[in-house]
């Protein structure tokens, strides 16, 4: 019955996950979710406040122009510059997304033919792969190794590969693994898709999720990067909008121009109220964002103790709100033994892919006392 792009795809690991966690729920288990990188916090006031008034406008209740408002994208413009020191032009080098996650799965059809392959991290978020199954490509995995403190290593991916490849993943700081990268490798990676014609595609949504003053640079600060690649953007995280559905990319006009001929064929733009809630998010004031990183780094403290407590093998991440630790044995067994034993819901690194196998991803969004509680019921376990 169905195409076979679809049967080659894995059941989409965040609702296998929440199937199992709504038949615990149901069976009356008091379930501490750390797995789904939802935020708890609230989106801010002003935020929300501005999404209010836009909605009152009735001209944000027609078709929104497929490129987004120029409005909004001079907003990530003049962030950027703010935040990251990497100038754009709003009118070709930023386009809107009804989140990062529709850019990242719409790239794909835009610059792989069937059989092109895209280079894909491992373990990663799965829509890297994802969007290249969909549009007849080949993915061929870069695996992220503790040795290699989570980085591709450039040098193990063979010429033939590397000649063949037309697109190319990156995500730092990283989801799920939490690593970080240096200016060093973003040059590297310039360097590597300039031998071998490779677009770049960084997926940089965590760049402000960050501890102790570390600051994450932008793949677009290395000299050349705006030539081979663009970053992805959302406002998911950094203001607490999962739901909200608004995101962007920037960077190689010509790229963006790929994707956003995609985009005028299967959507019909970001609704313009959402826009404008966005442009008080990125121009507003951001001592939300600070916040946020002080509460989350509570989070991580908490759960750091916890876990060492209980002999788990873990580094203290500096950015994202992810904890990935490594367990004995199975990471599947591992969380389904949280699960059915604890009533914790933690997202087992085989899920990310093959290389993920043998870690666990915690999420930090539960409080201090649920983090605690976890921890102790963990306890109870003997792990």
């Amino acid at each position: 019955m169905y195409a076979d792009r679809i049967n080659s795809l894995p059941p989409y690991l965040f609702a296998a996950i929440d199937k199992s966690k709504a038949e615990a729920i149901k069976k009356g288990v008091d379930v501490i979710n750390l797995s789904i990188g939802d935020p708890d916090l609230p989106t801010p006031r002003h935020i929300v406040d501005a999404m209010k008034k836009a909605l009152d406008n009735p001209a944000h209740h027609r078709y929104p122009s497929y490129e987004g408002m120029l409005s909004f994208r001079t907003a990530v413009a003049k962030w950027y510059k703010k935040t990251m020191n990497v100038d754009l032009s709003p009118e070709n080098e930023v386009l809107t997304l009804i989140g990062s996650k529709e850019g990242i799965a719409h790239i794909p059809l835009a610059f792989l033919n069937p059989g092109d392959v895209s280079l894909v991290p491992d373990p990663a978020y799965p829509v890297y792969n994802i969007g290249s199954i969909l549009a007849d490509g080949k993915p061929y995995k870069m695996p992220l190794l503790a040795e290699n403190d989570f980085l591709p290593d450039l040098d193990a991916i063979p010429a033939t590969i590397a000649k063949k490849a037309k697109l190319m993943f990156i995500n730092y700081p990283n989801n799920p693994t939490s690593a970080t990268a240096s200016l060093k490798f973003f040059e590297d990676v310039v360097d590597f898709a300039n031998e071998n014609d490779i677009i770049v595609i960084h997926d940089n949504a965590y760049s402000e999720m960050t501890f102790d003053g570390y600051k994450a640079p932008s793949f677009l600060n290395v000299s050349g990067a705006k030539d081979v690649g663009i970053e992805v953007h959302s406002l998911s995280k950094t203001y607490n909008m999962t739901g909200w559905r608004l995101g962007f990319a920037v960077g190689n006009r010509d790229i963006l121009a790929g994707l956003g001929k995609v985009k005028t064929n299967v959507d019909s733009g970001a609704f313009e109220a959402v826009q404008e809630a966005g442009i008080a998010a990125l121009s507003g004031p951001q001592d939300c964002v600070r916040e946020m990183n002080r509460i989350y780094k509570e989070r991580r403290d908490a759960l750091l103790v916890g876990l060492k407590e209980l002999g788990l093998t873990v580094r203290e991440p500096k950015a994202t709100f992810y904890v990935w630790a490594h367990v004995n044995g199975s990471s599947s067994e591992f969380a389904k033994l949280l699960l059915e034993k604890a009533g914790i819901v933690a997202t087992p690194g085989a899920g990310f892919g093959e290389y993920g196998e043998g870690y666990v991803r915690f999420a930090l969004t539960q409080t201090v006392e649920r983090i605690n509680e976890a921890v102790e019921r963990m306890h109870k376990l003997d792990i």
